[in-house]
């Protein structure tokens, strides 16, 4: 089990994937042949729903199939993985997004949130967003975690675990290249005179992104390589000064 460090989260929401109905679900979803066989069966796309979610308003259930274009919900105590085209997607509880539609029915252009938390993994494709109230990221293909803070004025956590983000919060702009987890606040109110700072590695886990990406034929970053570097929010397999953060060296 990899490091990982908790704010406002706890251990059963972050070892999720140890839970044997999620296993189950994650095997029956490959053996049934993943989402190209869930569109030409016309079956849902929905890997795992745990507790109740809401789409379009509605009590979502495990034989619907979550669209671009829909409005998702996750309620207290509430979890669910899906997928749609070549991205997954795990909303934990008490998180409010939507999937807002790109240049086909399966391809998202922004996955917008408005609170809550949210582990996804993207495949290539053509340049999407990820936007919440106080930070946006421009994604091609990676892994990140997002979440969203309201009670500190909806401050958003993001963290690029791997692949190339285009960062921005308020008049702050960068480029996110990250290896192993590069973290980033979106603050509400500028903190000495930025809005985009650098973050810890907080309330996700290594084999979260990992059977995230297993659900779209994908392998992170660390798999690949092999190895794992330090998980400090700097994104670096090895150990790296703190000023070598983007957030560090915006002008």
């Amino acid at each position: 089990m990899t490091q990982h460090t908790l704010d406002g989260r706890t251990e059963q929401e972050v070892l999720w994937f140890q839970r044997r109905s999620f296993l189950q679900a994650a095997a029956a979803w490959s053996a049934m042949g993943g989402l190209a066989a869930a569109q030409a069966q016309q079956r849902s796309n929905i890997v795992e729903l745990r507790g109740d979610a809401m789409l379009n308003g509605r009590r979502l259930t495990n034989a619907q199939t979550i669209q671009t274009g829909d409005s998702v919900e996750t309620g207290p105590g509430s979890q669910l993985v899906f997928v749609v085209g070549n991205a997954s997607y795990l909303m934990r509880q008490n998180t409010r997004l939507t999937v807002e539609r790109g240049q086909t029915l399966n391809a998202v252009s922004v996955l917008r949130m408005l609170t809550g938390a949210v582990a996804s993994v993207w495949g290539r494709g053509t340049p999407r967003q990820i936007v919440t109230p106080t930070l946006t990221a421009g994604i091609r293909g990676t892994g990140v975690y997002t979440e969203v803070f309201p009670q500190q004025g909806h401050r958003s956590y993001f963290c690029n675990c791997y692949g190339i983000v285009a960062m921005s919060a308020g008049p702050d702009r960068t480029v996110s290249r990250s290896d192993y987890h590069q973290s980033f606040w979106g603050e509400a109110e500028a903190k000495n005179g930025r809005f985009l700072t650098p973050a810890q590695a907080i309330n996700h886990t290594d084999e979260e992104l990992e059977y995230l990406a297993r659900l779209v034929n994908q392998r992170t970053a660390w798999e690949i390589a092999g190895r794992k570097g330090v998980k400090d929010g700097a994104g670096y397999m090895q150990q790296q000064p703190a000023s070598a953060h983007p957030a560090m060296q915006m002008k």
